[in-house]
Parts: C-alpha cells; structure tokens; sequence
C-alpha cells in the first residue's frame, strides 16, 4: 500500500493547527510556506479535511484553518480517510475463478483466502492508525524538539495567526 503524499502534508497541518491559541486560524498560504509545499496541491487536501470535518475555515482577511473538533477526537484514521478516501487498499478481482481450472462463483463457498488474508491486515492497520490522535502526535513531537526550534516555531506561529473577529 502508497499513501500520498498528501496524507503526511494533511498530517502535519492538523497538527500545527492542534498548537494554535483559541480563537486564533491559519491561512492556507501561510500553512503551504509553513511545510515548503505547493499552496494549489495543499489547498485540495485542506477542503478534503474540511469536507470530513476535521477542519474549519473561515474567509475573509483574518480568516484561516483551525480544527473543527479536539486534537484528542480528530485520529490519523481520520485524515488518512479524508484524503484518500474510505476505498480497501487491496481489491480482490477472483483471479482463482480465471484459467484451466476455474469455475463459475458458486463453486466457490470460501472467500478468497488471500483477500481475506489482506484484509485482515488492512483493518489490523487501520485500528492502529485509529488509536493514536492529533493530540498524541503533538505530545510525541514537542518533547523532540530543543528549545531553540521551539521558540522558533512559536514565534513563526504568532507572526502567521490570524483572529477570530480581529480588525
């Protein structure tokens, strides 16, 4: 299985948008210079997030995104899902029933062991993706960095923010 890279991009954004102050929104360019990422391609995975209401928008000048809900209720299943849709990875096409020996589907009263098999898989990964947050990945990310890259980051945050009913 490939994610796009639009799932790490959308990711990222949550969790930056999970450390602004109440009230406060970033506008998508300023999100885009944020990650060096292209402001058009990062713009559709933020009306994909918006779309799955894991996100809001505001427009207007002192517009922007924040999270539509809590970091602690918004998952990385969540965001995966949002960007890449809620189609199985893996797509069973019952190639057993094809070739010399294949039969018609009745033959057949076991699911595609293989499918099964992938399946499985697929919602074991899908489960872990579902138990960790927004919030978990601000609280694994913060300790990580020294204080300088704090301060760094907390400063281009409060130069980027836009209010909520600012003049």
């Amino acid at each position: 299985m490939r994610l796009g890279e639009g799932v790490e991009w959308a990711i990222h954004c949550c969790t930056l948008l999970a450390v602004l102050p109440d009230g406060a929104a970033l506008p998508a360019a300023r999100l885009a210079e944020y990650h060096e990422v292209a402001p058009a391609y990062l713009a559709k995975h933020l009306q994909a997030l918006r779309k799955a209401g894991l996100v809001a928008a505001s427009p207007g000048r002192n517009g922007g995104y924040r999270l539509a809900r809590p970091a602690d209720e918004i998952t990385l299943l969540d965001a995966v899902l949002a960007v890449e849709g809620d189609r199985r990875a893996f797509r069973c096409t019952e190639i057993r029933r094809c070739g010399p020996t294949g039969m018609p589907a009745a033959a057949y009263r076991a699911p595609c062991g293989i499918a099964a098999a992938m399946h499985r898989a697929e919602d074991a990964w899908r489960a872990s993706l579902d138990g960790v947050t927004v919030a978990d990945m601000v609280r694994e990310a913060l300790p990580a960095l020294d204080a300088a890259a704090l301060e760094r980051g907390a400063t281009w945050i409060e130069s980027a923010i836009t209010k909520r009913g600012a003049p």
